[in-house]
């Protein structure tokens, strides 16, 4: 028998938002990423940084993303009945994240469309924006999630 979730695909109605805190990146929280996995001199080398097109230090935008996800995860995620996402749109990296910046996720759903061959699941079509502690935008994404419905044994549908 599947886990009982919190949430699901019902309650996600168009036009509602969730919000959630995330994280105060420091300066070797954003050189430890990006030496990883985004080695761009103004990701990874203060000194060099400050005489980028920057002026400083930045967060990969590819970061912003994953705290995206891992704050997607702490709001809603991973209490709700998610059987996985088709894929993100519209990724935009709005202003730089520097160090010391605190991030915040908020998260509107535009559109829930339930299956019409698959009736245990819907499709939610939703927009995650990432804010600092000045209230300023630094990240849009537009992405899909599938979600099961309530009452319903979501992943082991016969259609």
């Amino acid at each position: 028998m599947a886990e009982k979730k919190k949430y699901y695909f019902e309650d996600f109605v168009p036009g509602s938002t969730w919000e959630v805190q995330g994280p105060t990146l420091t300066q070797e929280d954003i050189i430890e990423f990006a030496s990883k996995y985004d080695p761009q001199y103004f990701h990874v080398d203060p000194e060099h940084a400050e005489h980028s097109a920057f002026g400083g230090l930045i967060a990969s935008g590819w970061q912003t993303v994953s705290l995206c996800m891992r704050m997607m995860c702490d709001c809603y995620l991973l209490d709700s009945a998610s059987l996985g996402s088709p894929g993100v749109d519209k990724v935009r990296w709005k202003q730089p994240v520097r160090p010391g910046d605190c991030l915040r996720m908020r998260m509107t759903v535009l559109k829930a469309t339930a299956s019409r061959t698959k009736p245990d699941r819907g499709t939610l079509l939703n927009l995650w924006e990432i804010f600092n502690q000045r209230n300023e935008l630094v990240m849009t994404m537009e992405g899909y999630g599938i979600l099961g419905r309530r009452g319903a044994d979501p992943g082991h549908s016969t259609s």
